[in-house]
């Protein structure tokens, strides 16, 4: 059963937090520590005009722990699941537990520490192993926003760009490799945007986007769908039309976007790297407006030599192109390596609106990425 945190005193959490950030201090190196936790508890109601009816109860749970470290003249961050806040699930006092709360000042702290005394990322072609927390961006920036329908039919073109999908895409192109498997999923109960009606009151299910690397559907609600089908009378869409607020009107958003488990073991992924990076934690991010070419930051490297963890690497990137880069996906991990993540930060529209997201993703190794390094 759920238990909520407004099941502890203010006093009580506040102490919590306390404690928490304690944790991260003790250490003259460490210049700037924080831990946050933002509770959000709403009810929707939804009245259509042929009658329909819909109501819904959510409570969400974003803890937070971010530690800065300065060094012999560095300074690196390092943060509990992402300076934007990966920890965010429906839930209550279980969502701090799944999140490993209790414990996170230490270890972000030492991370900091440890990074700030690292040497710099190297360059050059070479595997990367992207871990859950890094996986959730990958998914949002480059799967994500390219499969809003609206987009793909150019609603988003003044504010935030378009998609380099057409309408004409879905049913064959090969948008990854086999192994790539992306589900919209607005079942999953702990994740942060699961519903079970969407904002134009079309009840919500799991569904396919990708499929064995081939692409199936969009993230388009009903009004979109009606308009695509105009030219696809074919292509079936996904109950995840959404507003932020009762004075927006709903758009095509997306929801609970994930990638299904694979079979290969962290151990098995690592051991097949001849000379690649593990790495952790979004913290930068550039696409271009057809969210297309990418290029993102890490908050954490670890290279990988001879199949083996190697040495803790500190400001690595990475690039490429979406409509290449999933191809090049090798490994998926099984359910060991699987992480409920997510973002409350997700902007888009005119007017604005800010919506919470949700990413759910293994460990998934690729072959041969453009890895930005800034060792000398």
């Amino acid at each position: 059963m759920r238990r909520p945190l407004l099941a502890l005193g203010l006093g009580e959490r506040l102490a919590l937090l306390r404690e928490v950030c304690a944790q991260a201090g003790g250490d003259s190196r460490i210049v700037d520590r924080v831990a946050s936790l933002l509770t959000v508890q709403f009810e929707q109601l939804l009245l259509t005009s042929d009658g329909g009816r819909s109501k819904q109860r959510w409570s969400q749970t974003m803890p937070h722990v971010q530690a800065t470290a300065h060094v012999g003249g560095v300074t690196q961050t390092r943060s509990s699941a992402g300076q934007y806040n990966g920890w965010c699930q429906q839930g209550g006092l279980e969502v701090l537990e799944r999140a490993r709360f209790a414990t996170e000042g230490a270890r972000v702290a030492a991370e900091a520490i440890e990074l700030a005394m690292a040497p710099t990322c190297p360059g050059g072609t070479m595997d990367v192993l992207l871990m859950p927390d890094q996986m959730m961006l990958q998914i949002h920036e480059s799967i994500g926003h390219p499969l809003e329908l609206d987009r793909i039919l150019g609603d988003e073109r003044n504010f935030a760009g378009t998609s380099f999908v057409t309408l004409d895409m879905f049913g064959h192109y090969a948008y990854g490799s086999e192994l790539l498997n992306v589900t919209y999923d607005p079942t999953r109960p702990e994740q942060i945007a699961s519903f079970g009606f969407d904002d134009e009151g079309e009840p919500a299910q799991r569904r396919h986007l990708i499929e064995n690397g081939i692409l199936k559907r969009p993230l388009g609600g009903a009004v979109s769908l009606a308009r695509a089908r105009t030219i696809r009378p074919d292509l079936e869409g996904v109950a995840t039309a959404r507003a932020s607020s009762w004075n927006r009107a709903p758009i095509d958003r997306m929801s609970n976007l994930n990638i299904e488990p694979g079979t290969s073991t962290l151990a098995e992924m690592i051991a097949s790297i001849e000379l690649g990076v593990m790495l952790h934690t979004n913290v930068s991010w550039s696409i271009d407006d057809s969210r297309n070419k990418f290029q993102f930051g890490c908050e954490s490297g670890r290279m990988i030599r001879h199949g083996q963890l190697a040495e803790l690497v500190r400001d690595p990137s990475y690039r490429g192109i979406s409509a290449t880069f999933w191809r090049s996906l090798a490994m998926v991990g099984d359910e060991r390596t699987f992480e409920v993540m997510g973002t409350p930060y997700c902007g888009k529209g005119e007017p604005s609106q800010m919506v919470r997201v949700g990413h759910a993703a293994p460990a998934c190794k690729f072959s041969r990425v453009a890895v930005v390094g800034n060792a000398a």
